[in-house]
C-alpha cells in the first residue's frame, strides 16, 4: 500500500469509528421511549428506541473485524466505552446544577428525562463490552474457520450470538436496578432479541457491499487485512 492508501483507510478508519461512537452514547440517551413494531401484523415488538443505532455500532465492528483486524476493531469498543462514561459524568453535572427560573427546561424535566441515564449507562455498558467483545472474537473464529471465505456465516453467527447476550444482560439489569418492571422482563428480551436478530440479517448485503468495495480500492485479497 502506498502513502496515500494508509492515509484513507486512517481516515475511513476514523470516520468509522466516529460512528460508532455517536451511535452507542446516543443509544444510552434516548432509551427511556419505548414504541412499537407491527411488520405484516405477524408480531408486535415493542422495544426501546435505544436500540435503533445499536445495529449501526455491530455493523462498524464486523467492518473493521474483517477489514482491518481484531485489535482495531477492540480499539473502538474500548474508546466507545470510554465515551459513553464521559457523557454520563457530563450528565450527573448538568444534573445537579440548578435551573434557572427562566429555562425551559425546569429541574424536574430534565431530571425525568436523564437522571436515569447513569444507570443505565452502567447497565448498558456492561452488556455491550460482554456482547461487543464477545462478537468480535466468534467473528474472528469463522473467519479463521473459513479461512476468510463465507463472510455472512461470521456476520450472522457473531451477531446473533452477541445481540442475545447483550439483550439479555442490559434487560435483567434494568429490571434489577428497578428502572423497568419484571413483569415485561419476558417480551422485552423476545422483541429486543429477534429486532435485532432481523435488522442483523438485513444488514448483511450492507456489509458485503462496504466489504467489497474497500477491497477493490485498496486492492485486498480473501482474508487480507489493512495494516493501518
Amino acid at each position: 500500500m502506498t502513502i496515500k492508501d494508509i492515509q484513507l483507510a486512517n481516515s475511513i478508519y476514523l470516520i468509522l469509528a466516529a460512528l460508532f461512537i455517536a451511535s452507542l452514547v446516543v443509544s444510552n440517551l434516548i432509551f427511556q421511549k419505548f414504541f412499537y413494531w407491527e411488520p405484516l401484523g405477524v408480531y408486535r415488538f415493542e422495544v426501546s428506541v435505544g436500540i435503533l443505532p445499536y445495529p449501526i455500532t455491530f455493523l462498524i465492528t464486523d467492518i473493521l473485524s474483517e477489514i482491518y483486524g481484531k485489535k482495531k476493531a477492540n480499539q473502538v469498543v474500548i474508546a466507545g466505552i470510554f465515551a459513553s462514561f464521559f457523557s454520563t459524568l457530563i450528565i450527573l453535572i448538568a444534573d445537579f446544577a440548578p435551573a434557572i427560573g427562566s429555562s425551559p427546561i425546569d429541574d424536574t424535566v430534565f431530571h425525568q428525562v436523564f437522571g436515569l441515564s447513569p444507570l443505565a449507562v452502567f447497565a448498558s455498558m456492561l452488556a455491550y463490552l460482554f456482547a461487543q467483545l464477545i462478537d468480535i472474537r466468534i467473528f474472528h473464529f469463522w473467519k479463521k474457520r473459513t479461512k476468510g471465505k463465507h463472510l455472512w456465516l461470521r456476520n450472522n453467527f457473531s451477531t446473533f450470538a452477541s445481540q442475545f447476550i447483550d439483550t439479555f444482560t442490559i434487560v435483567f439489569l434494568l429490571c434489577s436496578f428497578k428502572i423497568l418492571p419484571w413483569n415485561i422482563f419476558t417480551s422485552l428480551l423476545i422483541s429486543g432479541f429477534l429486532f435485532k436478530v432481523i435488522i442483523a440479517a438485513l444488514d448483511t448485503p450492507i456489509l458485503y457491499g462496504i466489504v467489497f468495495l474497500f477491497r477493490k480500492r485498496f486492492k485486498l485479497k480473501i482474508d487480507e487485512e489493512i495494516l493501518a
